[in-house]
């Protein structure tokens, strides 16, 4: 069972910083894709940012120039630096990952539980 556990969220004042991480374990033979999405109250969930396997990167317009994922893939790792954090960045955040678990099987998404983040005055 591939399991997908979050930390660091929490709140924080605009303007501050909070920093997410998440880590896969269990059955894993590679993971593409590893990110983060979140969903605000009364929204859809969207995407955050997301890097490839080969380092590839990709940012939803509205964290652009603030959020920056970075990978550890040795440790099966995705962190989420989110600096001038603003009242709109409250969410849950959910981390994801696309994980091939044997050699033969196309890979599966996972989802972490979700974590808050607050932000407010």
């Amino acid at each position: 069972q591939v399991r997908l556990a979050e930390s660091g969220g929490g709140l924080a004042h605009p303007g501050g910083s909070l920093r997410l991480s998440c880590e896969a374990s269990g059955v894993i033979f590679g993971i593409y894709d590893m990110g983060w999405y979140r969903q605000a109250q009364g929204k859809q969930r969207e995407l955050v940012a997301v890097v490839t396997s080969n380092g590839s990167l990709t940012y939803a317009d509205a964290v652009k120039g603030r959020f920056t994922i970075s990978r550890d893939t040795s440790k099966n790792a995705v962190l989420l630096q989110m600096d001038n954090l603003k009242p709109e960045d409250t969410a849950v955040y959910y981390c994801y990952a696309d994980v091939v678990t044997d050699y033969y099987t196309p890979p599966f998404e996972h989802w972490g539980q979700g974590t808050q983040v607050t932000v407010s005055s």
